[in-house]
């Protein structure tokens, strides 16, 4: 049982540094905002159309924080089906790690 329990710790690590590489998509406002977030939920990039532009800025703060959210909930989406490739469908945090 220990070797299997060492065996999935590995594979977690292993699924842990994937998912660092990886990048999701969010956008808002019918794509006049996108966010590119890595793995480990920093920004990449930020792209703000030129009718988002003309925007109040208020408004393009708000677009911001939504392609945001959405990107951060593409991500988890994305993070939960990698775990459950290697947890065979067990739900385990993304950032989960075994205590041996």
């Amino acid at each position: 049982m220990l070797s299997k329990a060492k065996e999935m710790q590995e594979k977690m690590k292993q699924v842990q540094d994937n998912l660092k590489k990886i990048e999701v998509e969010g956008v808002s406002g019918g794509n006049l905002v996108k966010v590119i977030l890595t793995g480990d939920y920093e920004i990449k990039s930020i792209e703000i159309s030129e009718e988002a532009k003309k925007e109040k800025h208020e408004i393009v703060n708000d677009l911001i924080i939504a392609a945001y959210s959405n990107a951060k909930e593409n991500l988890k989406k994305k993070s939960s089906e990698e775990l459950s490739k290697v947890t065979g469908g067990l739900n385990f945090p993304p950032d989960f790690k075994l205590p041996f």
